[in-house]
């Protein structure tokens, strides 16, 4: 799941699998297909193994994952916190408005996750976030530091 909360746009990926190949592909589409008119374009993402710039390295060659690695900023929820990021919200959404009952197969998985997409990104739907950092300082103090 892909998702610029502000824009009211996202995009749906269906792979067999989530390997550090399949993750730099949808990485090089979003920089290159998605949003080529990006200088900077902000990651925030779960701590997936494959989750990682050194992926780029292993899907493509040094200086392609280098174009492709200079025009992205990183940043990675705490450990046991992907709740934060906005992309699990669009899929428990997804899940529930078009994944909860049985697809028979990735092809029917496809055009129906393609389906919620289009009429997602159609309606410009975004994320209204209201955790604050002084809510941030309290569910996760174990990781801010102490201001006096």
């Amino acid at each position: 799941m892909l998702f610029a909360p502000l824009e009211g746009w996202r995009r749906v990926e269906v792979t067999e699998r989530r390997t550090k190949v399949d993750w730099a592909e949808v990485v090089r589409q979003l920089v290159d297909e998605d949003f080529p008119h990006k200088e900077r374009i902000v990651l925030v993402m779960d701590n997936l193994n494959t989750h990682q710039k050194w992926s780029l390295y292993q899907a493509f060659e040094p200086e392609e994952a280098l174009r492709i690695s200079q025009r992205l900023e990183i940043h990675h929820t705490p450990k046991h916190g992907s709740w934060l990021n906005m992309a699990e919200i669009e899929l428990g959404v997804l899940a529930g408005q078009c994944l909860d009952r049985r697809i028979p197969d990735q092809e029917t998985l496809q055009r129906e996750t393609a389906a919620w997409q289009q009429r997602r990104n159609q309606q410009g739907v975004r994320v209204n976030w209201r955790f604050t950092t002084q809510d941030a300082r309290i569910k996760l103090k174990s990781l801010y530091p102490s201001i006096q």
